[in-house]
């Protein structure tokens, strides 16, 4: 009963006093209750690899948003756990569910790796840069395709489990939980360096920060948790091919990190549970054919016309408030602040009318 009563009083007084958080939970408690309401096994298909998406869209995040290291070849470490995690699998019949952590453990590598060589290198020198990992792998697997499969990958792995709903039980609560790890890894004095280093990394050295250590920590741990969504798709997938270590799933991440909102590890989320499903969608009808593409690219335009930080942040400043004073957020119905009873109602007019110019 104690736990019981201190679960409520945390949800009552961090969850429940934030719209933004009270949404999360009704989202998370959605994505677990929805097999029990409704089980096609074509809609829990496109949520299972919109889950696995977004852990790969939320890794990005973390190194880019919050470190200001863009990486535009970020597929590197998806196809990486995805190869890792099928090779161990098929060459010596290690379970997959092992083979998914050697496959994260892998990409760490590959991250810390990456993190090391381009430690002198900032802004598009860094993102450029990035690009030739995916393409030096890309090589090495087409010399050797007798190992690697070459061109057409390997196939014939066994998937983590049986039945479309256990698969995305399986997708769907990996997501949750390194969600909200990474969360919570941003939102600590982790996440404040990473800002420090993001924001003026010059500064940040100068005051002592050991800036080349927490940047490869953030490649190694943004490498871990995007090895850690290829190996589960690998494995749901049944195989891994080049593609998961192509250039244009490299691009598709950055997308989906600025129509979301960089930063934020949300934001990113959100923009795969609408984008993803949305592409999925209009591919079902013949009508759109090569159109759909054109549609997808008009929206994330209009997105980035009209909401510059995201579509997550533009919709969070409109149901929540920060407070002049202490800076936290507050609902926009408050007149005063929940923390320190500062007056919100003029900040919020304040807000209203920045939004309305831009």
């Amino acid at each position: 009963m104690y736990l019981l009563r201190r679960a409520w009083a945390e949800m009552t007084n961090e969850v429940f006093v934030l719209p933004s958080r009270t949404l999360v939970l009704v989202w998370a408690a959605g994505l677990v209750l929805l097999p029990l309401a409704y089980s096609d096994a074509y809609v829990l298909r496109i949520l299972t690899m919109t889950c696995i998406f977004a852990i790969f869209a939320a890794s990005w995040d973390l190194l880019a948003g919050y470190t200001g290291q863009v990486n535009f070849g970020h597929a590197l470490f998806f196809g990486a756990g995805a190869y890792t995690s099928a090779l161990l699998s098929l060459k010596l019949g290690v379970s997959p569910w092992l083979t998914i952590w050697a496959g994260a453990a892998v990409a760490a590598l590959f991250g810390f790796g990456v993190g090391y060589l381009c430690l002198r290198l900032r802004g598009s020198y860094l993102s450029l840069a990035t690009l030739a990992f995916p393409l030096i792998v890309l090589g090495l697997l087409f010399a050797f395709p007798d190992f690697s499969g070459g061109e057409l990958g390997v196939s014939g792995l066994q998937r983590l489990t049986s039945g479309a709903t256990a698969n995305y039980y399986v997708a769907a609560i990996s997501m949750l939980v390194i969600l909200f790890g990474l969360w919570k890894l941003a939102d600590s004095r982790f996440g404040i360096v990473l800002h420090a280093i993001r924001d003026d990394e010059v500064a940040a050295r100068a005051s002592g920060i050991n800036t080349p250590r927490y940047k490869m920590m953030v490649f190694a741990i943004s490498g871990a948790a995007a090895g850690f969504a290829g190996a589960v798709y690998a494995h749901y997938m049944r195989g891994a091919d080049p593609d998961t270590l192509r250039l244009a799933l490299s691009f598709q991440v950055v997308i989906w990190g600025i129509f979301g909102g960089v930063a934020t590890i949300y934001g990113p989320v959100v923009a795969v549970f609408i984008l993803y499903p949305l592409t999925e969608w209009l591919g079902s009808f013949k009508e759109f054919g090569e159109l759909r593409l054109l549609i997808f690219a008009v929206i994330v335009l209009l997105v980035l016309l009209f909401m510059p930080r995201g579509l997550a942040p533009w919709m969070r400043d409109k149901i929540e408030a920060q407070c002049p004073r202490c800076k936290q957020r507050n609902g926009v119905w408050r007149k005063i602040c929940r923390l320190c009873s500062a007056p919100l109602q003029a900040q919020v007019a304040r807000a209203q009318r920045l939004v309305g110019h831009q």
